[in-house]
């Protein structure tokens, strides 16, 4: 765009804002921005892509300014290497299930570079529609939430709610706070059906009943009700532990929590509670020793720690692109087991010393690759709660597989659909074979070549399509890639940093 193009598009977003009666602040609250990025549009000094134009469009409901509408794609061209360094940015999953425990808490709260993800935007849509002010600082993503009086529950935003599943992590802080509510059903990734009774038999210890009908969740809470032994959860799960944490928070007592997940979102959670004065023993095992207090009224500032699954997708780009990069604040103790793995594929790569996240707690280090030939593993791929394999870096291994020479088997135990979308990746010439819904493999070494393909609606194997596509010979285009906005914050963009060479389109 030229100078003089950005500045009439300013002009019309000015008009168009100042039309709606907003100012430059809210129009920044809708679009999850700072108000001085929006004067820096609105006065022509900003490079402005597509999606932002249909996103501010749609914000002030303006025609003149949407110059497109409908799905995001992806063109990438293939069998570049990529040079550099990268930072990781902070974890999605800790700041989801933050946003959520920000309800526990009367007093604000602050969260240091929040991912700006459409599963961010969809819960602050949810927050902001019951009342609660949140405020994006500046660039960084520093974020400020500050809590209502009273929420009003009645004007929840149920399509914002509905496109996200963590929305059934509003349970545990809610079920102190009103006696009665309704939840709209959680949505997300497409994974096949992943039953709520596990969060429902972590709750009813504290007086939650739950009846599904009409697409909502039906909450009524017994107060007489109260945890008299330990929680043991029928599931390991992270947003289920996260459920389970958050209501023994404003428990008034200690509760015990038994096969809880040591996940590192579950570790920020905790640490986030420290903060407010939420005693917590046992901190990364599987047993949870909470210490509740009936009333929290704190104005906390919390830095959430990076994330493993984002370091993993970078270190996953540079080994299928052959590169040699460096990416830096990687959480190490989340990623042990992925890279013990792949030095015994014969993976080449040096690690710094450790340091310590901004929240002081988590271990970070520095990791640089180099160009490697990877064999397949002897034994099967295959996840385990932390601290094995994270069930959300399984899917990476598929590509990684698909460089290797030999036969690698990849079972997916835990999702009853996800390992179906990594037949995606035959497609761009892999040699993917799936044995049942859960089990795939993986034949290589692969040649990539390019294809046009629709984004899978799992965000992990999304994202595997992606980089699948940048190891191809030629050119690619991945459609409708909503879903891997929903995890990562501007990943092409950065990727792009490296030397990759993708490109964000939309149909006009």
């Amino acid at each position: 765009m030229t100078d003089d193009y950005l500045s009439r598009i300013g002009n019309l977003i000015r008009d168009a804002r100042k039309h709606r009666g907003w100012t430059q602040t809210q129009l920044a609250d809708v679009l999850g921005t700072s108000q001085s990025a929006v004067n820096r549009i609105e006065k022509g000094h900003q490079n402005l892509t597509l999606e932002m134009l249909a996103r501010i469009g749609e914000a002030l409901d303006s025609e003149i300014v949407s110059l497109g509408g409908g799905p995001v794609h992806l063109r990438v061209a293939g069998g570049r290497q990529l040079s550099g360094s990268i930072d990781v940015k902070s974890s999605k999953n800790a700041g989801v299930a933050l946003l959520c425990a920000s309800l526990l808490n009367k007093g604000r709260t602050t969260l240091r570079k929040v991912a700006r993800i459409e599963e961010v935007n969809r819960l602050l849509e949810v927050l902001n529609s019951i009342g609660v002010k949140t405020t994006w600082l500046n660039d960084a993503g520093d974020l400020e939430i500050v809590p209502p009086e009273h929420l009003d529950l009645s004007a929840m935003d149920a399509e914002a709610a509905r496109r996200t599943r963590s929305i059934i992590m509003f349970l545990g802080p809610l079920l102190h706070r009103e006696d009665t509510f309704q939840l709209p059903y959680a949505g997300g990734c497409d994974l096949g059906t992943r039953t709520v009774e596990p969060h429902m038999s972590a709750l009813r210890p504290f007086g939650l009943d739950i009846k599904a009908t009409g697409g909502e969740y039906h909450a009524m809470v017994n107060r007489a009700v109260t945890p008299g032994k330990p929680i043991v959860l029928t599931e390991r799960g992270d947003t289920v532990t996260e459920n389970a944490i958050m209501a023994a928070a404003r428990h008034d007592g200690v509760t015990v929590i038994r096969n809880a997940s040591s996940n590192y979102m579950v570790q920020d959670l905790c640490f986030y509670l420290d903060l407010l004065g939420v005693r917590i023993d046992g901190v990364g095992s599987t047993t949870l020793t909470v210490h509740g207090k009936a009333e929290i009224d704190v104005d906390v500032d919390y830095a959430p720690s990076e994330d493993p699954i984002e370091a993993m997708s970078l270190l996953t780009a540079a080994i299928v692109t052959g590169s040699e990069i460096t990416i830096r604040r990687a959480p190490v103790e989340f990623l042990e087991i992925e890279l013990a793995l792949l030095e015994e594929m014969g993976l080449d790569y040096s690690r710094s010393q450790e340091y310590l996240a901004e929240n002081g707690r988590t271990r970070l280090v520095d990791l640089t690759t180099r160009p490697s030939t990877l064999h397949a593993p002897i034994d099967k791929i295959h996840p385990m709660p932390f601290p094995g394999l994270n069930i959300d870096n399984l899917p990476f291994f598929a590509v990684i597989a698909a460089t290797a020479t030999g036969q690698t088997l990849i079972h997916d135990w835990v999702y009853e659909n996800r390992a179906i979308y990594l037949t995606d990746l035959n497609k761009l010439g892999g040699r993917v074979k799936l044995l049942d819904p859960h089990r795939v493999m993986v034949e290589g070494p692969t040649h990539f070549s390019g294809a046009e393909i629709m984004c899978p609606p799992a965000l992990r194997p999304a994202v595997v399509t992606l980089i699948a596509m940048m190891a191809a010979k030629g050119t690619s285009v991945l459609r409708s890639v909503y879903v891997i906005n929903r995890g990562y914050e501007d990943l092409a963009t950065r990727l792009n940093s490296l030397g990759a060479q993708i490109e964000t389109f939309r149909d006009i």
